[in-house]
């Protein structure tokens, strides 16, 4: 398996639903500020409601730190509006929710299970020069947490402005950082 940490996210164009609308999003919307690919394998399933109602709940959170979250799935846009139609709990999503309906997103990204067609859940953090600095995927039956993504975006964005400080592990903004060096080899 290769690695897509410090890859360039693909070139794509996608339709989505968006605030109640139909729109396309490409990688030019997502260039020039941190963004969320928050795959999933489908609507109007059991996990998945549960951590788009999450993502929702601290929306505003990735939002004040720069980012936009793109929820992802094999779904058109049109299943994408019926489930916020049709569910209290999707309703609460402001974010774009992609329709991958090619698989393209979700190959590109290596979380297409060829078998159904329908992702795995992989949460991927993207620089604002497109790149990726946060991958990870995980079967279906194993929710996420907004918090923890939350916690990773601030460390990948530390790690972003203070090239030669690494945070360490349940690092959270204030909290002492390590400047990597031969000094602390065995000493940590």
């Amino acid at each position: 398996m290769k690695t897509i940490i410090n890859q360039q996210i693909p070139s794509f164009s996608v339709d989505a639903f968006v605030d109640g609308e139909f729109k396309t999003v490409t990688d030019k919307d997502v260039t020039g500020k941190w963004a969320i690919f928050f795959f999933y394998p489908a609507d109007f399933t059991f996990v998945c409601p549960t951590e788009l109602v999450d993502m929702a709940d601290n929306y505003d959170k990735f939002k004040a730190l720069g980012a936009e979250v793109y929820a992802v799935s094999t779904d058109s846009q049109f299943t994408h509006k019926a489930w916020h139609d049709a569910s209290d709990s999707i309703k609460k999503v402001r974010f774009p929710m992609l329709a991958d309906k090619t698989g393209f997103l979700s190959e590109n990204f290596g979380v297409l299970n060829p078998d159904d067609f329908m992702a795995y859940r992989g949460t991927f953090v993207v620089n604002p020069e497109g790149k990726i600095k946060i991958a990870e995927v995980q079967d279906n039956g194993i929710g996420r947490n907004a918090e923890e993504l939350l916690r990773k975006l601030e460390a990948a964005q530390f790690v972003a402005e203070h090239g030669d400080q690494v945070c360490p592990a349940r690092w959270r903004p204030g909290d002492q950082t390590l400047s990597p060096g031969i000094e602390l080899v065995g000493k940590i």
